[in-house]
């Protein structure tokens, strides 16, 4: 109780919104965040997802664990997305939060899914990413953590931007997007 009092204490006194719950016997918060939902059309309030890697490497194929957890990226041409055409939208493998929309996906030449833009800012993070000896810029989902891709300054109006996505981070989920 002296714990889950000083945590609320700390909570309020950050202003930091969340909540409490339980994890292996121990009180832990989970911060709130809005993202963008496709589906509703609007901003809506999630809880930030926090496991450990033992528990995403128990829950994650392989494949999708080394991509999405351990930053990895998968050859070109060979994922699922990269060729896919139909409406809707794509979301993060661990989470399902809504990451971008068909109507943004673009055929880049890169053999990777690129996009010109996300369904909303507060979808995605980015990070510096000086690996491989450059500078580049990675794409997180915002709601679980999990590696992307990169985006790059060379993408068509009307941003200019390419997020270049592996498709092992995605799964895509068929349905009507506003054009």
């Amino acid at each position: 109780m002296k714990h889950m009092m000083m945590l609320t204490m700390v909570v309020i006194g950050l202003g930091v919104s969340g909540i409490l719950a339980e994890d292996d016997g121990r009180q832990v918060m989970g911060q709130t965040i809005s993202v963008w939902s496709v589906e509703q059309g609007k901003m809506i309030s999630t809880t930030k997802i926090e496991k450990s890697d033992d528990e995403w490497k128990q829950e994650l194929p392989p494949e999708v664990y080394k991509i999405t957890r351990r930053k990895g990226t998968e050859m070109s041409c060979s994922g699922a997305h990269w060729k896919n055409d139909r409406e809707g939208v794509y979301r993060c493998i661990a989470c399902e939060n809504d990451l971008f929309v068909s109507t943004t996906k673009y055929t880049s030449g890169t053999g990777w899914p690129s996009f010109f833009r996300p369904v909303h800012d507060a979808n995605i993070g980015t990070d510096r990413d000086t690996s491989l000896g450059m500078v580049r810029v990675e794409v997180h989902c915002e709601r679980c953590g999990s590696h992307l891709g990169h985006v790059f300054p060379d993408g068509p109006k009307p941003t200019g931007q390419r997020y270049c996505i592996n498709s092992l981070a995605l799964e895509f989920v068929e349905m009507e997007v506003d054009k």
